[in-house]
């Protein structure tokens, strides 16, 4: 049994538990007077919108170039992908799995999870409640390594800089690889896990 089915609503900034009354268009927590909601307001939505976004920047991230390093005024601009190709020909061959991890295959994973999810909840896919949260506490997971790539570039940019001796550049891949981190997980945060359990007989059970 759920607690929606027993008219109970959790407050996401204390956590209370609310009663439910239907007849107030507009519900308080008791306790820190925060606007509780069965389920967050368009939350299916805007999760779409900021997925389809980060979809959108996703090309550009890995096409345009992420950084320069220039050697004796020497450099040439390198993708995530060519980056991780000159660290494996160096044979910094752990250097490189790092960065294709955290740079290729998160957010490729967090992009096609967040999908999964949404599908699974609004066209009622056959998942059951327990797939679909191994599949977001997945997302969440492997969320805090999305930053790894731009925490280098920064990290680099700041302490490689000696003139024409050798120097570190940002490209414009790193906005765009950042904006889809950045819109990734405000798509994790605003899609709302107790969708999970909502339309699904396995997840009743559960409950």
């Amino acid at each position: 049994m759920r607690a929606a089915d027993a008219g109970l609503m959790v407050c996401h900034e204390c956590h209370q538990l609310n009663r439910h009354q239907p007849e107030h268009v507009r519900q308080h927590c008791t306790r820190c007077g925060a606007r509780v909601h069965m389920r967050r307001p368009n939350s299916i939505v805007r999760t779409w919108a900021l997925l389809l976004s980060a979809a959108l920047l996703y090309l550009p991230a890995n096409l345009l170039p992420i950084m320069t390093v220039r050697m004796l005024g020497d450099g040439t601009p390198d993708t995530i992908m060519s980056g991780v190709v000159t660290l494996a020909r160096h044979g910094m061959y752990p250097i490189a799995a790092v960065v294709f991890v955290a740079s290729i295959l998160v957010p490729t994973f967090k992009l096609i999870g967040i999908a999964m999810l949404l599908i699974s909840v609004q066209r009622h896919h056959p998942m059951s409640a327990h797939q679909r949260l191994l599949v977001f506490r997945f997302i969440e997971w492997i969320g805090r390594w999305s930053m790894l790539d731009i925490f280098v570039i920064a990290i680099l940019v700041a302490i490689v800089n000696f003139g024409s001796l050798a120097s570190v550049e940002a490209g414009t891949g790193a906005v765009a690889f950042a904006s889809v981190v950045v819109l990734t997980m405000l798509a994790a945060i605003t899609f709302d896990p107790r969708l999970i359990w909502d339309n699904t007989e396995s997840g009743n059970k559960h409950d």
